[in-house]
């Protein structure tokens, strides 16, 4: 069935202008992406065929340029397009933590740190510097690779959080196995970085994983 044929108010477009985006399906979202169909399928019914083949959103987003074009309906424009929406969700959301104060704003640094890190296949450990009202100064990754105490050089941390002029730190890494639960290799590294900091009056607020759409706090665990 071709959109057009489709009541006004279930097509993709016209039910987001009436009823905002959050009233869509996956689908349908996807579907105004993508805008045409392919040869037997509309839009929407090309979009679905899309997350059943991918199984999850995160899946298709994350896929090579390789891997995303192979699959029908899609292909080198569709890929671009789709690679400069999620750096913009990117930019857009660390634009909100530098605006926010982020202990007053938790869930603001859980989506960004989350459409930072989900998708990697390596792990990456980063710091957000934040300032004495708690809004983001700067973040940076520390290191990549696997995540174990002697990987971790407090005095490296200290030196720049000091040099960015940050009252307190915000630690995040990704676990691409999926498994978000802290390991004990985890919960070392972050006494071992508070100790550290707090030698030179800077606190570390939270220390948050990531591994797919779930996104641990420490602080929420009573673990800082």
């Amino acid at each position: 069935m071709q959109l057009n044929a489709l009541a006004v108010h279930e097509r993709p477009r016209e039910k987001l202008l009436h009823f905002g985006p959050q009233a869509l399906t996956d689908a349908e979202l996807l579907a105004i992406f993508l805008r045409t169909g392919t040869r037997g399928m509309n839009a929407i019914e090309l979009a679905q065929s899309l997350l059943i083949q991918n199984h999850t959103l995160d899946n298709l987003f994350n896929a090579s340029l390789t891997e995303f074009s192979a699959q029908k309906g899609l292909g080198t424009a569709k890929y671009v397009q789709l690679q400069a929406v999620l750096e913009l969700s990117k930019r857009y959301l660390k634009e909100q933590c530098h605006r926010d104060t982020l202990f007053d704003s938790p869930q603001a640094v859980s989506d960004y740190l989350t459409i930072q890190l989900r998708g990697l296949t390596h792990e990456v450990f980063m710091a957000l510097y934040v300032d004495n009202q708690n809004r983001l100064i700067k973040d940076e990754v520390l290191f990549t690779g696997t995540i174990n105490a002697a990987s971790v050089y407090p005095r490296e941390v200290v030196k720049a959080a000091l040099k960015h002029n940050a009252a307190a730190l915000i630690f995040a890494h990704n676990h691409p196995s999926g498994v978000a639960e802290p390991s004990q290799a985890d919960k070392l590294i972050t006494k071992k970085l508070q100790n550290a900091l707090a030698l030179v009056d800077i606190n570390v607020l939270d220390h948050l994983i990531v591994a797919g759409n779930q996104c641990i706090s420490f602080a929420q665990r009573g673990l800082i």
